[in-house]
């Protein structure tokens, strides 16, 4: 493997807590094998219409995907009907992304690298929906930087707009309890995925491929009603969180992924 492909950690992987290291932890080989990470049908599966479903249901058109990755969501909505500006901070997965669009749904894709912490600063207009998904928030490991993102994609929405945010299970993860299912959102089945470390400002996870590669991403462990709070405090009205896209989950179901549904608008 070339040294520009290699993930770069240092001595102490466990101390790397910045929000700005994903790029480094993207690189291209890693980027190639996301898709087989998802796999894209499957996925399709698991999740059926459930956010295609939410934005129709509140009149949404424009949609910013704010964490476009390979593109799976800024094509399936794309493919429904959407108009989908695709934003990500990794130029190796904008390209992926691009040539995706083109293979899954014949789609030149609007695309655009931004940093979220000034998204509006580098993508203009004002959009009916975000999306943020993918666990992608929890790259994000500084609170102060969280609330700037959320005032961000805020100030991104019109008045009535919508915020769709997901997050692994952190909770269950902090008191040791780990679903590795393939169910859900991490569908391929070529891949293993395990958390190394654990702690309450780190999870630490390695993906072991098939092919006999391995890759780490470092991520902060969101807990659940804390990224609630957050987005109520910065100003998003009516919160609705599903477990593994269900609203009523049972009180002893952990599901893998949260998701929160967020609105801007004013709430009497």
């Amino acid at each position: 493997m070339a040294e520009s492909e290699k993930q770069l950690f240092g001595e102490d992987p466990t101390a790397v807590r910045e929000t700005d290291h994903y790029a480094m932890e993207y690189v291209r080989s890693f980027v190639e094998k996301w898709d087989d990470l998802i796999d894209w049908d499957s996925r399709a599966e698991s999740e059926g219409d459930f956010f295609i479903q939410h934005l129709k249901e509140r009149g949404a058109r424009e949609v910013l995907d704010v964490a476009t990755g390979t593109g799976f969501h800024s094509v399936r909505l794309l493919n429904a009907g959407f108009e989908v500006v695709s934003v990500d901070g990794s130029p190796q997965m904008l390209t992926k992304a691009f040539e995706n669009g083109q293979k899954y749904g014949g789609h030149i894709l609007r695309t655009c690298q931004a940093d979220w912490r000034w998204l509006c600063r580098d993508v203009r207009g004002q959009y009916d929906a975000i999306v943020c998904l993918g666990n992608s928030f929890t790259h994000v490991f500084g609170e102060r930087e969280r609330r700037k993102i959320l005032a961000e994609f805020y100030a991104a929405l019109r008045h009535d707009g919508v915020l769709i945010l997901d997050q692994r299970n952190y909770d269950a993860l902090l008191e040791g309890k780990y679903s590795g299912s393939h169910d859900y959102y991490y569908c391929g089945d070529g891949v293993d995925v395990e958390p190394e470390h654990v702690d309450e400002g780190l999870a630490r996870f390695r993906y072991d491929f098939h092919d006999g590669s391995t890759y780490y991403l470092n991520m902060f462990p969101l807990k659940k009603d804390y990224t609630r709070r957050l987005m109520s405090e910065v100003g998003f009205q009516r919160i609705e969180t599903y477990g593994d896209f269900r609203e009523n989950y049972r009180e002893d179901y952990e599901p893998d992924f949260f998701i929160h549904v967020a609105e801007k608008a004013y709430q009497e």
